[in-house]
């Protein structure tokens, strides 16, 4: 990830949310965070992508953590196991389609 560092307010508030979600460690409030972390990246991205100025070393920083969120995302995901019919609370199975 990229270091440098932006003064902006919104600079820091994806950050922040970034940071947040890379130390949570509570399991039910993870995907949270990471879907909060996620949108403050695009809000942001999408915020230089209409400024004329140059920031390059932000827009890097943005690609960075957006990866890492996705990375961190599908981890915890597969690690609850497979999604589970709210019915019953067995694993969902697909049909056969053979």
């Amino acid at each position: 990830m990229s270091t440098g560092i932006c003064k902006s307010p919104d600079s820091r508030y994806w950050r922040a949310l970034y940071k947040a979600a890379l130390s949570e460690i509570g399991k039910s409030k993870l995907l949270e965070r990471i879907a909060e972390a996620e949108k403050a990246v695009v809000l942001r991205a999408r915020e230089l992508f209409q400024a004329a100025d140059d920031n390059g070393e932000e827009k890097e920083a943005l690609e960075d953590a957006m990866y890492a969120l996705h990375a961190l995302g599908s981890n915890c995901q597969m690690r609850q196991g497979p999604p589970q019919n709210l019915k019953n609370g067995e694993p969902l199975t697909l049909p056969d389609l053979s």
